[in-house]
């Protein structure tokens, strides 16, 4: 079982969502695998956060959680909060009801005839003759245990993470699925796929993906947009001009302005990584001047050209 969140992301059980998202993203900055790749650990650490985020990002998850009625990994605990039958204690007598141990009074509560129903074979089961020992002696017949959960990791290459490309996973079983990546992906987030663990008597178990975004050559992620240095030439940047520039989506052309210089960043919409809301975000293009080294056309152009400015001057140098 997964440790408790709260404790993973460093937070009290009265954290506002805020102060979660905070908490995360303190985290997440530190751990992630692209500032620790000699240290794996980190990538482990990285993936429990991330983990742990998206249980107590959920409302529902995290009310599920803090009312114990799932575990760290999301899954369902025992009924009636797991112990063994009802309540360690059994049910006691009261005012021609039962009380479960902090639990339901006659006249409080819900119905629990339904339950009682499939536990004893029928309504009339709870005192028509034999009374509580009558077939059941007071213990709870616990429910047969699901089947394991089966991890796995599933590398996805950078642009196919930017684009949401469909993937395709061979389960330890033989078949093969596929798997849509959820908007907002991130390197070490975790993927709950019901059912497809191993089987059991109860049902089968959960596969557990974790999702690991490989590096690019060229690309880098910044939240959820994408940055790339683009080389252009001194005559580009001087006298502006359309050039070519590669994006997840594939190449696009985009305009220089004339007098552009090395640092300048342009903007291409919606050419980023999905956002949690399945929005786009953006491509960022720095221009970087490329001079070709000892060029004598180049410095016979520029021969008894002289540019008197101070462009470090801002900088008090």
């Amino acid at each position: 079982m997964a440790a408790d969140p709260y404790s993973i992301l460093g937070l009290a059980r009265s954290a506002s969502e805020k102060d979660v998202k905070s908490a995360y993203r303190k985290l997440a900055k530190e751990l992630h695998p692209d500032h620790n790749k000699d240290n794996p650990k980190a990538a482990e650490r990285f993936a429990q956060v991330t983990h742990a985020y998206d249980l107590l990002s959920d409302k529902d998850k995290r009310a599920k959680f803090d009312r114990g009625e799932i575990d760290a990994d999301g899954n369902p605990t025992m009924p009636f909060g797991g112990g063994g039958g009802f309540g360690g204690g059994g049910f006691r007598g009261g005012q021609g009801g039962f009380r479960h141990d902090g639990g339901f009074e006659s006249g409080e509560g819900p119905d629990l005839s339904d339950l009682f129903e499939g536990l004893f074979g029928g309504r009339g089961g709870m005192g028509g003759g034999a009374g509580m020992g009558g077939g059941f002696g007071g213990q709870r017949r616990s429910p047969p245990p699901r089947g394991a959960n089966v991890s796995y990791r599933l590398q996805v290459p950078f642009v196919e993470a930017a684009t949401r490309t469909a993937q395709r996973i061979t389960l330890s079983g033989g078949g093969t699925i596929e798997l849509k990546l959820p908007a907002g992906v991130e390197h070490g987030q975790q993927m709950r796929l019901a059912g497809k663990g191993e089987p059991g008597p109860g049902g089968p178990g959960d596969a557990l993906v974790t999702i690991e975004i490989g590096a690019h050559p060229f690309f880098v992620r910044d939240g959820d947009n994408i940055r790339l240095d683009l080389p252009i030439t001194l005559e580009e940047a001087v006298n502006g001009a359309k050039v070519k520039v590669p994006t997840a989506d594939g190449a696009v052309m985009l305009t220089v302005a004339p007098g552009s210089s090395s640092g300048r960043t342009l903007r291409l919409k919606g050419k980023g990584f999905s956002r949690k809301d399945g929005e786009r975000a953006d491509q960022l293009v720095t221009l970087q001047i490329d001079l070709p080294a000892d060029d004598a056309d180049l410095k016979a152009r520029l021969a008894g050209w002289h540019d008197s400015r101070n462009p470090r001057a801002r900088l008090g140098a």
